[in-house]
């Protein structure tokens, strides 16, 4: 084989193989932070994989929310209102936006009791919300009064 051919050969297998290393780093990555979303008859059904890092959303079941008096922890139900229901725990500050009959979009992990052991809790916010600067464009929009003066 003539030497600026294999140079040639070399040269290509070496972008090649650097090519595939990559895509395999990147799909890896991917892969890894890839968060599956399950709604609770998902959930319930054992659809959920166990121990796996996974989101899952509903409704907060009226009357469902406990919260330990000493700390943070705070246990409350997620469901569908359609019967399929489960129990979420929760370490931490929970939004604002959280209460009872709200939409809330949890991040953890399913235990093998049936729990799910939440890292994260996010509330949905109403349907309805408009930023301000796009109620005032909206047909029927009544202009609200400005409680605060910047001296103009």
């Amino acid at each position: 084989m003539n030497p600026k051919r294999r140079t040639r050969l070399v040269a290509v297998l070496f972008l090649v193989a650097g090519t595939a290393i990559s895509v395999s780093l990147v799909l890896l990555a991917l892969n890894e932070n890839i968060n599956m979303f399950y709604p609770p008859d998902a959930v319930v059904s054992g659809e959920a994989p166990i121990g796996a890092q996974i989101r899952a959303g509903g409704m907060v079941a009226d009357g469902s929310v406990l919260r330990d008096p000493n700390g943070l922890d705070v246990s409350f139900v997620l469901t569908d209102y359609a019967g399929s229901e489960f129990k979420v725990r929760y370490s931490g500050i929970l939004p604002d936006l959280f209460r009872e009959g709200q939409g809330v979009i949890v991040q953890g992990e399913l235990t093998d009791r049936g729990h799910f052991q939440a890292s994260q809790v996010l509330a949905k916010h109403d349907e309805n919300y408009m930023p301000p600067e796009l109620a005032e464009l909206s047909p029927g929009h009544q202009k609200q009064p400005n409680l605060i003066d910047h001296g103009r």
